[in-house]
């Protein structure tokens, strides 16, 4: 339990934004203009993605320096892209058909994954203290 609020602590937007995304991910999805733009479901998992990476990259540069590169990688790379996994397959086992799992919004998840590290990256180059 200390370990849950340890990250909660040193990563409070992470962890606001982690929780929007599942309940975002996992409650029915009411029909809107947007919902007849081409893709607007793949942009939406993109962004989503890239601003998760982005703001764990953020808190992490705030918190620790120097930079431990592995520990970076696996918190904001590797944990996104699980996430992304494992939201697809509770769409589609645990929502009662009302969503889906699309393994291409899955591929949208990691597109946003791979853009949240340039700019994370870009954001350790320019602000790292080391």
């Amino acid at each position: 339990m200390n370990k849950i609020a340890e990250t909660i602590k040193y990563y409070p937007l992470t962890t606001l934004l982690v929780v929007v995304i599942w309940v975002i991910c996992l409650i029915p999805i009411p029909e809107t203009p947007l919902s007849h733009v081409s893709l607007i479901d793949k942009w939406t998992h993109v962004v989503m993605y890239l601003m998760l990476c982005s703001i764990v990259w953020f808190e992490y540069l705030r918190r620790h320096q120097p930079i431990v590169w592995r520990q970076a990688l696996i918190t904001a790379c590797a944990a996104p892209l699980v996430m992304g996994g494992l939201i697809e397959i509770a769409q589609a086992t645990c929502t009662g058909g009302r969503r889906s799992g699309d393994w291409l919004d899955f591929v949208a998840d990691g597109l946003g994954v791979i853009v949240g590290q340039v700019i994370g990256i870009l954001l350790v180059k320019c602000f790292s203290k080391h």
